[in-house]
């Protein structure tokens, strides 16, 4: 049992319970603590015939999961997870289906199933576990909703208001100050009204197997590619700026822009990735093996 240092900084608790309750079912239990989050997937890498548990977010279950596709040993290794950290951080190993609280993790590592899962790996070898979505193309994403004033050269001078303006401004920000000050007095405080969402919209070219699903000539506000389970298929969702969403399976998918576009993979596991004019993904079946609750 590999405990990443962050789970014991962030949840010290819940790390000693699910440590508790599987070193009284497996007495045998070898316990690493690393000092650095960089050490835990060396020593899952370490554990010999013994079965590999992980203790910690989603960012420690990538860590694993990455090394074992690089050292080509994931197809062959089933993978408990007790997950630590608050609900962001876990927001994928929820998605997978593995339950939060230490108890009930721990007890999956103990009277779970593996289960197959596919994997998307992209055209450099990176790797997806649940799904990705697009942030917007570099360079030609616009904002629905935002200010459409021209902005100001970097070049040219601020301009300043005279002052008789000035003067002005001051004397109407005063008398506005005190009545609202009276009417807070005397009405009750209404909320203020919601601020309108502002889309980014992104003029990128997606492809389902080759069959194109969204050109830079219809503009979409969001794109997503996940995994299904153990299909053997990805599950692409365009949203188009206006009108209802296109949703395709697919076993490879290519999102490009002539400008470039970044994107978010594993929910907020990870920072986003550099920008690339293209990208594939292509679905690996059944390419690794997470102990889940039965059933």
């Amino acid at each position: 049992m590999v405990v990443d240092p962050v789970a014991r900084l962030t949840d010290a608790e819940s790390v000693r319970i699910a440590r508790d309750v599987l070193r009284a079912a497996a007495p045998g239990l070898k316990l690493c603590l690393p000092e650095d989050p960089a050490q835990t997937p060396r020593l899952l890498a370490r554990r010999g015939g013994r079965r590999p548990v992980l203790i910690g977010n989603d960012r420690a279950l990538l860590r694993a999961v990455r090394h074992l596709y690089g050292e080509r040993a994931l197809e062959e290794t089933a993978l408990s997870v007790v997950p630590v950290g608050n609900g962001p951080s876990v927001a994928l190993a929820r998605s997978l289906g593995l339950p939060l609280d230490a108890v009930s993790a721990a007890r999956t590592v103990l009277r779970g199933n593996p289960r197959a899962l596919d994997l998307l790996v992209d055209d450099e070898d990176g790797i997806v576990l649940g799904g990705l979505r697009t942030e917007g193309a570099e360079g030609s994403a616009g904002a629905v909703g935002a200010s459409s004033a021209a902005p100001r050269r970097a070049d040219e001078p601020p301009v300043a208001d005279p002052p008789w303006r000035r003067m002005c401004q001051a004397l109407a920000r005063t008398v506005l100050s005190r009545a609202q000050r009276e009417e807070q007095h005397a009405a009750p405080v209404t909320p203020a009204p919601r601020t309108p969402q502002v889309r980014t919209v992104q003029r990128l070219r997606v492809e389902a197997d080759g069959a194109v699903v969204a050109g830079p000539d219809r503009p979409v506000t969001d794109v997503t590619v996940r995994t299904t389970g153990a299909e053997g298929l990805a599950e692409v969702s365009v949203q188009p700026l206006a009108g209802p969403p296109v949703r395709v399976r697919a076993r490879s998918v290519t999102v490009s822009a002539p400008e470039g576009f970044r994107y978010r993979a594993d929910a907020d596991a990870g920072v986003s990735a550099a920008p690339a004019e293209s990208r594939t993904w292509t679905v690996a079946p059944r390419a690794w093996h997470l102990v889940l609750p039965p059933g």
